[in-house]
């Protein structure tokens, strides 16, 4: 039996990080969070149970984790491939998170997908790494795709100041979701406002 608490596992991370509980590894995985930057042997820690951990949960929250961490784009591309719908969202998050664009092409690929909650992540990845290569696929799932990309695309092209980009968000201010039509609404509301 696991007799670990939470404050014990919030005092010291590392020595919990081999729970046997799956609830308390997360649990240590996020309370390394402010370790990282200063500690290459936390990285590796926790990039070792993103690698293994047999929980997919603790799996997301190590990527998750891992995006905000100093040079962990290829611990998280190497993640990407990981067979659980919600591993891969989560290293599309930490890949947004960290803004580099050699994430770029797996993103474009997973947000060409079908997986909605991946499609949605990778989405939202592309626009804040503001890579201009994405705006055509952008501009595409801002008219084509379920309502939460649209929405999400249309967020994501509010990043790019270019006239296809702001085309689309135009077009989908008529769109038929209250929830699209609104996000636009209020991008080019503001949009207005600052000219």
């Amino acid at each position: 039996m696991d007799h670990d608490a939470p404050d014990d596992v919030i005092a010291d991370p590392l020595a919990h990080l081999g729970a046997g509980d799956p609830v308390m590894r997360r649990l240590a995985v996020s309370a390394c969070a402010p370790l990282l930057e200063a500690h290459e042997d936390v990285v590796a820690a926790v990039a070792e149970l993103l690698r293994v951990d047999p929980q997919p949960r603790v799996r997301a929250e190590a990527a998750e984790v891992l995006g905000a961490a100093p040079g962990t784009v290829g611990l998280l591309l190497a993640a990407a491939g990981d067979p659980d719908p919600v591993v891969r969202e989560a290293v599309a998050t930490a890949l947004g998170e960290k803004g580099d664009r050699a994430a770029v092409p797996w993103l474009l690929e997973a947000a060409a997908g079908d997986d909605r909650m991946l499609q949605e992540a990778a989405v939202a990845a592309l626009g804040a790494i503001g890579d201009p290569v994405a705006i055509s696929l952008l501009v595409e799932l801002a008219a084509s795709g379920s309502p939460q990309v649209r929405r999400r695309a249309v967020v994501s092209l509010s990043a790019f100041d270019r006239d296809d980009a702001e085309a689309a968000i135009t077009r989908a201010a008529g769109d038929r979701n209250p929830m699209v039509r609104e996000v636009a609404e209020m991008i080019l509301g503001r949009v207005a406002t600052s000219e």
